[in-house]
């Protein structure tokens, strides 16, 4: 698919395998510095909240400014941070403000990084081969952040506390400079720039007023809160329901990672033999019978098949939702569509996180599951011939 697609996945592993290392080396230095777990949890809602205070002028930024001139600034950026974050503690002046300060820093920049990065594909590559390259950073994303970043982060915050962070500098910082060699010409601007504000609310009307997309971004909305509310508590409900211990939840984890590597490498042949409308109708389907199944069980090798075959829906969902968005909203506008999209996806999720926390402490560890069954039969039955101008977007591309 070219060289400039090449250079783009390189550098989205290059970064996925630093940001894997700090999955891990972000709690554990949050632990090292304090044990209120009111403190533990803000540091995760600091990471978080960047998306929802500045994720829709990311969106604006990245429509208005050459896109690899925001990855290549902000992640040098990210990287200095956390060169600092690194001195503090060799210096052993690093104290639990100092950290809270770095997680809302990264997270801000997190932010930027992300939501410019998700327009550069539809750059370099045609249409018809979104799919194929969307599941091939998909497959860079599972397996170097979710499955081999966070083993290593833990092995080298047990070597010195600052390594994972001076690892992801290098990581980050060498993804940058890989972002360097991609050729890519940004769409013309007005010699006069509306203000922003007024960029962002076209970007709204646009999602709005195309059917495919609306109906994309809706779907997502309503089944974060489903499952932010289920697997919320999931290490709660691995201990207490399965009976499983801290190493049993990292194997349900893995069979999650391992049905998305699955899911990555058929994408190809499920997108040319299902469709895209109908690789979300089964996705869906396939996740509501998850929550009722894992409300059900108590059978721990029950609960990893489950995973697995989620894992798999997990990986090809998140291949067609970028794909749908990529192939049907133009370059002027993607940034600002994919920015609602994306501050959409983390607060639902954000919503979901505190609805399954109440119904846990209320009625036990399965109630969020059931909450999850019952929430997304009503929301399939809702959206389900919604589902159908997807294929808009399918017939277009062809």
């Amino acid at each position: 698919m070219g060289s400039s697609f090449r250079w783009l996945l390189a550098s989205s592993w290059v970064s996925n395998i630093g940001d894997g290392i700090a999955l891990a080396a972000g709690p554990l230095l949050v632990a090292s510095q304090t044990r209120d777990p009111l403190l533990v949890a803000l540091a995760t809602l600091l990471q978080r909240l960047p998306w929802l205070l500045f994720g829709l002028y990311a969106g604006a930024l990245a429509d208005r400014v050459d896109r690899r001139i925001i990855i290549i600034v902000v992640n040098l950026v990210r990287s200095a941070v956390l060169i600092v974050l690194a001195a503090t503690i060799v210096t052993d002046t690093v104290n639990v403000v100092v950290v809270l300060v770095a997680m809302f820093a990264l997270g801000t920049a997190e932010t930027f990084v992300d939501t410019t990065s998700s327009t550069l594909l539809p750059m370099v590559i045609q249409k018809i081969d979104l799919g194929v390259g969307n599941a091939r950073l998909m497959f860079g994303d599972i397996t170097l952040n979710r499955l081999a970043g966070p083993p290593i982060g833990a092995l080298l915050f047990a070597a010195g506390m600052a390594w994972p962070f001076v690892t992801q500098a290098v990581s980050v910082a060498l993804g940058a400079l890989l972002i360097r060699r991609i050729s890519v010409t940004m769409p013309a601007r007005p010699a006069v720039q509306p203000p922003v504000r007024s960029e962002i609310a076209a970007g709204m009307r646009w999602l709005w007023n195309h059917p495919p997309i609306r109906t994309l971004t809706l779907t997502v909305v309503l089944f974060n809160i489903t499952f932010g509310a289920a697997f919320s508590i999931l290490v709660l409900y691995s201990i207490e329901r399965l009976g499983l211990g801290s190493i049993g939840f990292g194997l349900l984890t893995s069979a999650g990672a391992l049905g998305g590597i699955a899911g990555a490498i058929s994408y190809g042949w499920l997108e040319h033999n299902l469709g895209l409308a109908n690789i979300m109708r089964v996705g869906l389907i396939i996740e509501t019978a998850t929550h009722l199944t894992l409300a059900l069980t108590t059978t721990p090798f029950v609960a990893l098949g489950i995973f697995f075959v989620f894992g798999i829906h997990e990986a090809a969902w998140g291949t067609t939702a970028a794909t749908i968005r990529q192939r049907a909203v133009p370059t002027e506008f993607q940034g600002r569509v994919a920015s609602v999209y994306l501050v959409g996806v983390f607060g639902s999720l954000v919503i979901g996180s505190v609805v399954g926390g109440l119904l846990a402490g209320a009625w036990g560890v399965t109630a969020p599951f059931w909450f999850g069954f019952v929430g997304s039969v009503l929301i399939l039955a809702f959206i389900w011939r919604q589902l159908g101008h997807i294929a808009h977007v399918e017939a277009a591309t062809a």
